[in-house]
């Protein structure tokens, strides 16, 4: 991929910050897509979104047993992007997805392939110059133009970058550094509020600028783990989730509404033969976690896109826990499947486009995320409510009752009311002049405190009567015991 670089002096000002910083990140973290495939192993049809892999009789594993023919697979693709620059690959890949999480979609994009396919690369971009940088930092620059066009729009931009290491949440942008921040791994858990998935204890800044928000990203690369073996002498040895929350307000409508989305950028680890890389102790034991997890990424996959399947096991790996959304929810979804453009890779190959073929078809039901500000809302409505009072205030006047008022009654009102319902009952007052709904309600509560107060003093006479009878019946009783005793003596 030919790339034509400036001069320093001609950079500006956040493109010299941006090589500065690109610079620290080891140069061998991003790879370069080998530009041709070969021929008699591969045929790429890019026009047509097409793949043709096939096999001579010399490969024995994946040779047709029955007739010794050659077998083939055709996978058809949504795209295919080959010796293109980083900017395509941002427009043909990512610029809708950004566009959707600003309008409130969220989105995903994601990263897949075999160790050193070039999965970091398109993610991050390379160190040679600011015009390979890749998905992560052309969004962010995009969100942060966005934000300033749209002025009618009160934007507020965070961000998080969260690390998945030996199945251990790894916080990248955590004031804890080194040894000690590694010792603070357990402290993130995986929780879920209704349908949405969130990482309780990983840290959100709020960014107000391309400018922080690279700086972070930087930052959190620096945090990275990586390790060497024979295929990559800087493998991402975990699977890393760059994510940008947005909400969004409007300025000029006063509705209690705003949206909000979460946009994940992933940069899956890379699936590894051990007999490959060659790797042992520590390495051996992270390729293990590593290929375990995207086994389960991919059993995920194949139940999602089984419409017969109720159960989808996501709480099989922290990975598919975290994607949960992204995979089978209210997601944009885009799947970016690298692979190796090496005879001696066509295996590794051949899983990666199935894996893509598969992701194809999982259906996802993106929709705005739409939000009431409970504030706002009641703010809302004493603006109703007020409006009302003008307006029946207005036809009173008009139909010559000035004298209305839709506020709670006062004291002395309710005081006069209840004279009034006395005066009713008693016969003295022929009618009581009603003329708002409050003094029907008061009214009413009049009357039934009247009732209740009644019921009482009809209850409280009975009672008397009651015990006046109980006390005679308990007399005479006692004189008939008495007498009867007195004619048995005799």
């Amino acid at each position: 991929m030919a790339v034509h670089q400036r001069s320093p002096s001609n950079l500006t000002e956040l493109e010299r910050i941006c090589k500065e910083e690109w610079q620290r990140i080891p140069k061998s973290r991003c790879r370069k897509l080998v530009a041709s495939f070969p021929r008699r192993l591969m045929a790429v049809l890019a026009q047509k979104g097409r793949v043709n892999i096939y096999h001579r009789k010399e490969s024995r594993k994946l040779k047709d047993s029955k007739n010794g023919q050659p077998n083939s697979w055709s996978f058809q693709l949504d795209g295919i992007l080959q010796d293109v620059s980083q900017e395509e690959v941002y427009t043909q890949v990512c610029r809708r997805v950004v566009q959707g999480a600003l309008d409130g979609y969220n989105g995903t994009v994601m990263c897949f392939g075999q160790t050193g396919a070039g999965k970091t690369y398109t993610m991050s971009g390379s160190t040679k110059s600011y015009k390979q940088r890749g998905i992560i930092p052309r969004a962010l620059q995009e969100v942060f133009q966005e934000v300033e066009k749209r002025t009618e729009y009160s934007i507020s931009v965070h961000m998080s970058y969260l690390e998945i290491y030996n199945e251990t949440l790894v916080d990248l942008l955590s004031p804890l550094h080194g040894a000690s921040h590694r010792s603070h791994r357990g402290k993130l858990v995986i929780d879920e509020v209704g349908r949405e998935v969130f990482i309780r204890g990983l840290s959100l800044h709020p960014v107000h600028s391309e400018e922080v928000a690279l700086n972070l990203l930087f930052e959190g690369e620096m945090n990275r783990i990586i390790g060497s073996h024979a295929l990559n002498r800087n493998s991402s040895r975990s699977h890393c989730i760059f994510t940008i929350h947005i909400e969004s307000r409007s300025r000029t409508l006063s509705a209690a509404t705003y949206v909000t989305s979460k946009l994940n950028l992933v940069d899956l680890a890379g699936s590894e033969r051990v007999g490959k890389t060659g790797s042992e102790g520590q390495m051996f034991k992270e390729a293990t976690y590593i290929n375990k997890s995207l086994s389960f990424l991919e059993q995920v996959i194949l139940a999602l896109a089984d419409r017969r399947r109720d159960h989808v096991p996501f709480r099989q790996t922290k990975l598919t826990h975290v994607l949960k959304d992204s995979l089978g929810g209210n997601c944009n979804t885009v799947l970016v499947a690298n692979i190796y453009g090496e005879a001696a890779q066509i295996e590794e190959t051949l899983s990666a486009l199935r894996f893509a073929h598969r992701m194809k078809g999982v259906k996802t039901d993106p929709a705005v995320n739409k939000h009431l500000d409970p504030a706002l809302q009641i703010k809302e409505l004493q603006k109703e409510v007020q409006m009302l009072k003008d307006e029946l205030s207005i036809h009173n006047t008009l139909v010559n009752r000035p004298n209305i008022t839709y506020e709670p009654l006062s004291e002395a009102q309710l005081a006069e009311i209840n004279s009034q319902v006395q005066m009713y009952l008693d016969g003295r007052l022929k009618e009581i002049n009603i003329i708002s709904i409050r003094q029907v309600q008061a009214v009413f509560a009049q009357f039934k405190l009247v009732v209740q107060e009644q019921r009482q003093m009809v209850k409280t006479q009975l009672c008397q009567m009651y015990n006046l009878v109980e006390k005679d019946q308990s007399a005479n009783t006692s004189s008939l015991k008495v007498l009867t005793k007195g004619t048995s003596c005799k």
